[in-house]
């Protein structure tokens, strides 16, 4: 055998070594989710939003993101090797999604006037922290300046930054004067500013059709924008898959709304019987933000040292806004879980979120349904049913621990002792 022979066995030789290193290392490092240890969590009793009903002594497994497994112990094997949190005496439920927020604080007086939109952003990502830190895991922000939402979503979503996840509308579009920050006049101009709200990401356009609590000129009960401006919206929304909702405090406006295809209202301050039935019939969502314009957020606005015309509007809407919440939870209407203030701010000696649930089975809503309006229901509303919403095989973690049974008392919301969002553990037990 010559020297060519020899050196050509070698270097064949050498390429099939390499080749079959690089297929082990392949085969060891492939598909990392085949390496992600299960989570098991244990002891605790399963609230199971859909059916109503309690499964004691649940496990539920998480792998990745997402659940893999749960019900109850007794028909569940723990994979050898998972990890366990015991949750023994206390119940599991969905993550809270608050549907009705803003994050970035607006509030005449509070916001300097001097904030760029990065200030904006990195107040928006605290506050999108402490809302997970809280128990809500989901929150739609509807309004926020310059992009500054879409900037924070895609923050949270690559991991950049802890937080709820986000759901956006981008600005609110309003004519000249309106209770928002993006004025625009004319259909052609609406038409144009809804477009560029989808192009950035809005999953939903936010509009306002009548006048809000935080305009010291104008009236609530206002309704500025013309009929073409309000269909060019809807239209344009709805070509792209989008949906609209209006801040309204304006039975008119309500009505011209429906009439143009609306998907959902925010507030709804002095919404009546009419509006409500159609509502009702036709699945228009109410986010009733009932927390704003209570006695209980006096302090918290005090505190915030709010103007007294601030004030002052707030007490004008307090009554019928309350009779508005009542006859719609009698009458059926769909409505999400929403409160116009950061997730966590205190009120009434626990958070916004917690205390807009309370309202609602105070106002006639029961335990569950109350649940359901900041879970499956709001999920629903948001798209998002598929994945969110529900302790249920195949979607995502999002899982808190409460004391008490929420079924028998929605304030065992008040003892949140344990967060998961995304299998990850926010808050330990």
């Amino acid at each position: 055998m010559n020297n060519f022979s020899i050196k050509r066995i070698y270097c064949t030789f050498l390429v099939a070594l390499v080749f079959s290193c690089t297929i082990l290392q392949a085969q060891e490092t492939k598909t990392p989710a085949s390496t992600e240890t299960v989570t098991a969590l244990t002891g605790a009793s399963l609230v199971d939003i859909e059916k109503g009903n309690i499964i004691p002594d649940a496990i539920v497994l998480i792998k990745g993101d997402r659940i893999i497994s749960s019900g109850a112990a007794a028909a569940i094997k723990i994979p050898q090797g998972a990890t366990i949190i015991n949750l023994k005496g206390q119940w599991l439920i969905p993550g809270l999604i608050n549907s009705h927020v803003h994050l970035a604080s607006a509030l005449p007086g509070v916001t300097p006037a001097t904030d760029t939109d990065a200030d904006i952003v990195l107040r928006m990502a605290r506050a999108a922290r402490l809302s997970l830190e809280s128990g809500v895991t989901t929150v739609r922000i509807v309004g926020a300046q310059g992009g500054t939402d879409f900037s924070l979503k895609r923050s949270i979503n690559l991991g950049y930054t802890i937080g709820s996840r986000v759901e956006c509308t981008g600005e609110v579009i309003v004519p000249t004067g309106g209770h928002g920050n993006r004025e625009v006049n004319g259909a052609a101009e609406f038409s144009k500013a809804t477009r560029d709200q989808i192009k950035k990401g809005a999953t939903w356009i936010k509009i306002s059709i009548s006048g809000g609590i935080a305009d010291e000129v104008g009236t609530i009960g206002s309704s500025p924008m013309l009929p073409e401006e309000l269909k060019a919206v809807i239209d344009v929304s709805h070509r792209n898959n989008v949906k609209v909702t209006a801040h309204n405090g304006s039975p008119e406006a309500a009505d011209e709304a429906i009439e143009m295809g609306v998907d959902g209202f925010e507030h709804g301050y002095f919404l009546q019987r009419k509006q409500l039935q159609i509502m009702k019939d036709k699945g228009i969502w109410l986010v009733p933000t009932i927390c704003v314009s209570q006695p209980a957020a006096l302090d918290f606005y005090k505190n915030k040292k709010m103007p007294a015309w601030y004030l002052d509007k707030v007490n004008s809407v307090s009554k019928d806004h309350w009779a508005m919440l009542q006859e719609a939870i009698k009458m059926g209407v769909p409505i999400a879980l929403g409160t116009d203030m950061d997730p966590f701010e205190p009120l009434d000696g626990t958070t916004a979120t917690i205390k807009e649930a309370e309202f609602y089975v105070e106002a006639g809503m029961t335990p569950l349904a109350s649940l359901r309006s900041a879970t499956s229901i709001a999920a629903k509303m948001l798209s998002r049913d598929k994945d969110l919403g529900v302790i249920k095989d195949g979607y995502l973690a999002d899982i808190i621990a409460v004391k008490q049974n929420p079924l028998l008392n929605i304030s065992a919301l008040r003892s949140i002792s344990f967060i998961m969002k995304d299998g990850q553990v926010v808050k330990p037990k």
